[in-house]
């Protein structure tokens, strides 16, 4: 089973640039040794169940809420497909490869 997840996660009460926040979100993601792709506007993972990237939500709020974060955005999406692995780059190379893009 593959479950990619894309997710943002920021505290709204911690004023203007939250990036000292989300970076420690990060560093929590990158240890956990499962695969993400950092964007400008939220983090792609890829879990082999879906607890296993909903307990990984559960502790990126975890680590705001031990920040002193009183109020928290977050927004989910999921996409689970069963049989399958490695789709987060699997996807992307789908596309370029319609579209003709070629990297090397």
């Amino acid at each position: 089973m593959s479950v990619l997840l894309e997710f943002a996660m920021f505290p709204t009460d911690q004023g203007e640039s939250v990036s000292a926040y989300v970076s420690q979100v990060i560093e929590m993601i990158r240890d956990s040794g499962i695969d993400y792709q950092l964007t400008p506007m939220g983090t792609i993972i890829e879990t082999d169940s879906l607890a296993q990237a909903l307990a990984l939500v559960e502790a990126a709020y975890e680590i705001l809420e031990q920040a002193g974060c009183e109020r928290v955005y977050s927004s989910l999406k999921l996409d689970i497909r069963k049989g399958k692995q490695h789709r987060m780059q699997g996807k992307v190379a789908s596309v370029r490869e319609k579209i003709g893009e070629v990297r090397s």
